[in-house]
C-alpha cells in the first residue's frame, strides 16, 4: 500500500497543482485575471444571490391561455377543413377545451368526422409507444360534432410552453449582460430566476413578464374606430387601442400580414431625420416576400404594428417596402427602444406569464453572507488544524496539508465548472473539510490499533490504510448517495449544497487516501521510522 508507481505519482501531483492553480484566480481581481497568460485558468467562482445580491422572481405560466390558444387554433383549422371539402355547418364555437360544431347536411356527418380526423395528432414518439391522441372527436345522429382536447395533450402542450419560456427568458436576460443567470423550472408550470448583481429589478420583471408577441396587420377602414368603439366592430377586426397617454382606438383587422415569428434581428437606434429613438428590424426570405406582397398591394392604405395587443404605431403604407426591412418608432425612450429590440430578438413568450413571487437581496446583506462565511470556514479550519496537530502530531500535520489541498480541488473544480456558490455552498465545503478530517482519523486510529497489536511501523501504516479503506468507501458513499438524491429532488440553494459535497466527496476520497498516503509513503521512504510517532 506504501508503493506508488511513477507515474501515479506524477498523476496526483499534476492533479493536486492544476486544482490549486483554477483556485488561484479566486483570490486576485478580474482585471488582474485577465492580464494573465491564456493558458492559466481565468475562471473564478461566481456569487449566487444570497451572497451579491440580485432579484430573485418566481413565475407561473398561463395554463389557460395555452389552452385558449390551442382551441383557437383547432377551430380556425376546422373552418378551412370544412370550407376545402364544401362541407356546409353552423354554430362552430371554441368552448374551455374543446370545439364545436354543426353540420347542415346530416348525410355529410361521416365525412366531415373523417375530414376532421386529420386535426388528431398521436401523443409522444414512436419510441415511447404511445397510442394516446391530443384531439378526440365525437358525433351525434343530429350532426353535431365535437373536438375535445385530451389531459395528455394538454399537459404536454404546457411542459412546452414552460421549456420553451425558460430558453425564451434565458435569451432576454443574457442581452442585459449579467452574469451567471439561475432560470429552472418549478413545478410543472412555474419558473424561477435568480440574476445575481442585478441593481434594476423593475426593469427585469418588465423584461420577462412581457410576452412580446408582435403582429403586422391592416388597419379596417370600414367604419371609424369611435362608430366600432360605441356599436359592434365587424366580425373579422378588433378593437386595440394605443400606446399613448391616452389611448387612442384603432380598429385592427385580424387577419396577420406578418408575425414576429418572421424577425430574424432587431436593433435599436436613431430615427436619420428626427433623431429620435427607433428600432429597425429584419425579416427572414419568407417574411420579406409576405410583407413586399402586402405592402405592394396596399399602397396608401395604413397598417398596424401591434405589439402584445397594444397598437405601436400605424403608419401609411407610402411605397412598396420590398427589401425586407423597417422601423418601428412609437415616441420611445432610449432604454425602451433598446428593451424593445431585446424582446424582438429573444422572441415571443407562448403565454403570458404571471409574477407569483419577487424578492430583491441588497448587496449589503450579500456582503454580510459572504463575512459570515469567511469566519465559519476560517474558524472552523483553524479547530480542525489545532485538533488534529494536536492529536496526532506529525501524521496531524501530513492531514492537514491534504485537508488544503481538498479545499483547494473543491474551490477549482467549481471554479472551472462556472458553478455559482451560495450560503449553502459553503456549508458543503465546511462540512468537506469536517468529512475530509474523518476520512483521517479512521486510517490513523486504525494504524494505532495495528501497532498495539505488535506490528513494525511500516506493516502498521500499510494495514492501517487498507484495512479503513472499506470503511472510508462505505460512509463517503453513503453520503454521495443523499446529495445525489438531494440533487434530483431538491432545487436553487439545496442543488448548490448538494453538489459541493459530491464534489467535496470525491476530493476527499482523493486527497485522504492517495495524497496523504503519498506524504506517508516519502516519509517512510526517507526516514525508515522504527515507531508510528502517532
Amino acid at each position: 500500500m506504501l508503493h506508488f508507481a511513477r507515474w501515479t505519482v506524477i498523476l496526483i501531483i499534476a492533479i493536486c497543482a492544476a486544482g490549486i492553480l483554477a483556485t488561484i484566480p479566486n483570490f486576485v481581481s478580474k482585471q488582474e485575471v485577465e492580464s494573465w497568460p491564456s493558458w492559466i485558468p481565468h475562471r473564478q467562482l461566481v456569487l449566487g444571490l444570497d451572497l451579491q445580491g440580485g432579484s430573485h422572481i418566481l413565475m407561473a405560466v398561463d395554463t389557460d391561455a395555452v389552452i385558449k390558444e390551442r382551441v383557437d387554433t383547432l377551430r380556425d383549422d376546422a373552418r378551412q377543413i370544412l370550407r376545402d371539402k364544401r362541407i356546409g355547418y353552423t354554430g362552430l364555437a371554441a368552448h374551455d377545451r374543446s370545439v364545436s360544431v354543426r353540420i347542415r347536411d346530416v348525410a355529410q356527418t361521416d365525412e366531415a368526422v373523417k375530414a376532421l380526423r386529420d386535426l388528431s395528432q398521436p401523443i409522444g414518439s414512436i419510441l415511447t409507444g404511445s397510442t394516446a391522441r391530443d384531439v378526440t372527436i365525437q358525433s351525434t345522429p343530429e350532426g353535431q360534432i365535437t373536438l375535445d382536447l385530451s389531459e395528455e395533450a394538454i399537459t404536454q402542450r404546457v411542459s412546452s410552453a414552460v421549456d420553451q419560456s425558460i430558453e425564451i427568458v434565458r435569451r432576454r436576460i443574457d442581452e442585459l449582460g449579467t452574469t451567471e443567470p439561475s432560470i429552472q423550472r418549478q413545478g410543472a408550470d412555474r419558473i424561477l430566476v435568480q440574476v445575481p448583481g442585478l441593481d434594476d429589478p423593475a426593469r427585469l420583471k418588465a423584461l420577462i413578464g412581457q410576452t412580446a408577441k408582435l403582429t403586422f396587420r391592416f388597419v379596417d377602414l370600414s367604419m371609424p374606430a369611435t362608430e366600432a368603439l360605441n356599436g359592434r366592430p365587424p366580425p373579422e377586426s378588433e378593437l386595440l387601442y394605443s400606446q399613448d397617454d391616452p389611448p387612442a382606438p384603432y380598429l385592427i383587422e385580424k387577419r396577420v400580414m406578418v408575425s414576429g415569428e418572421d424577425l430574424v434581428d432587431a436593433q435599436p437606434g436613431f430615427d436619420q431625420r428626427t433623431n429620435e429613438p427607433i428600432v429597425s428590424f429584419r425579416f427572414n426570405s419568407s417574411g420579406a416576400r409576405r410583407f413586399a406582397a402586402a405592402t405592394q398591394q396596399n399602397v396608401g392604405r395604413p397598417f398596424a404594428i401591434v405589439l402584445d395587443n397594444e397598437v405601436i404605431s400605424a403608419p401609411v403604407i407610402r411605397e412598396p417596402i420590398l427589401g425586407g426591412s423597417g422601423q418601428i418608432s412609437g415616441d420611445f425612450t432610449v432604454e425602451e427602444a433598446n428593451d424593445l429590440a431585446i424582446l424582438l430578438r429573444a422572441g415571443a413568450l407562448p403565454a403570458p406569464l404571471t409574477i407569483l413571487e419577487e424578492r430583491t437581496v441588497g448587496p449589503g446583506l450579500g456582503a454580510d453572507s459572504v463575512e459570515a462565511g469567511k469566519i465559519a470556514a476560517v474558524i472552523g479550519t483553524i479547530a480542525v488544524v489545532i485538533f488534529m496537530i494536536a492529536v496526532y502530531g506529525l501524521f496531524g500535520v501530513f492531514a492537514n496539508i491534504a485537508l488544503f489541498i481538498n479545499i483547494a480541488l473543491v474551490i477549482g473544480i467549481l471554479s472551472v465548472l462556472g458553478a455559482t456558490l451560495t450560503l449553502p455552498g459553503i456549508a458543503g465545503i465546511v462540512l468537506t473539510v469536517g468529512m475530509a478530517v474523518d476520512a483521517n482519523v479512521l486510517i490513523y486510529e486504525r494504524i494505532r490499533e495495528e501497532q498495539k497489536a505488535g506490528k513494525s511501523a511500516i506493516a502498521s501504516i500499510d494495514s492501517g490504510y487498507r484495512r479503513a479503506l472499506s470503511t472510508i468507501m462505505d460512509a463517503n458513499i453513503t453520503t454521495l448517495i443523499a446529495a445525489v438524491i438531494l440533487f434530483y429532488l431538491g432545487s436553487g440553494p439545496i442543488r448548490g449544497f448538494a453538489i459541493t459535497l459530491a464534489i467535496g466527496i470525491v476530493t476527499t476520497l482523493f486527497t485522504a487516501y492517495l495524497v496523504n498516503r503519498l506524504i506517508v509513503a516519502e516519509w517512510v521512504r526517507l526516514r525508515r521510522p522504527s515507531a508510528v510517532p502517532i
